[in-house]
């Protein structure tokens, strides 16, 4: 099984800053839903994650006593010059042109069909790899990653494109899971939270 864990909450995400490849904290509440991800997961024998600091800080949250691979392909989608922007201060037209053309790339930034492509390619291979991979039967792979590349292997999973992640809302702190079936990847889970939720 492959397990997607979004990091917890920024410093950033608190603010309503876009937050792509900028680093930036885990806040206390950040902290508390990384730890809260740990007692949710099965057996778990590999951890891979972003090279960004609250991806990586999510994954030692964790307290899985796995070493952290870091693959720069499951990093925040560029927002190029919109990054550390306020959401509010991002205008009207390029919000248009996000949430209906996969292919639009911001100025200095990367489209959400790029990070499709990247994200396609990891997911193949941790499902194709033996041994340690995605359909080991004797434990789950873990990726702490960012909203962006979840969303985009949810895409990938359900067959639905790059679009698709315009539709879908990803909390901080969440679960994903993918499985493989007889015809390709399964969604099993999407967006689960600990319950209750962490204040």
């Amino acid at each position: 099984m492959l397990v997607l864990l979004r990091h917890g909450e920024s410093t950033a995400n608190a603010a309503g800053v876009l937050l792509g490849r900028t680093d930036a904290p885990l806040t206390d509440k950040g902290s508390r839903q990384a730890a809260a991800l740990g007692p949710l997961l099965g057996s778990v024998v590999r951890v891979v994650s972003s090279p960004l600091t609250r991806a990586r800080d999510t994954a030692a949250a964790l307290g899985l006593g796995l070493p952290v691979e870091i693959d720069d392909r499951w990093v925040e989608v560029d927002y190029g010059e919109h990054e550390g922007r306020r959401l509010g201060e991002v205008p009207a037209e390029v919000w248009q042109r996000w949430r209906t053309e996969p292919t639009f790339r911001p100025a200095g930034g990367e489209s959400l069909a790029e990070v499709g492509t990247r994200v396609a390619t990891a997911c193949g291979e941790l499902f194709s790899t033996d041994g340690a991979g995605a359909r080991d039967p004797g434990g789950d792979v873990v990726v702490v990653s960012h909203v962006s590349p979840i969303k985009a292997a949810v895409g990938w999973t359900v067959g639905a494109g790059d679009a698709v992640a315009l539709r879908l809302y990803l909390a901080t702190g969440s679960l994903t899971r993918i499985g493989w079936g007889p015809g390709g990847p399964v969604l099993h889970t999407f967006n689960a939270v600990p319950v209750p939720p962490i204040d």
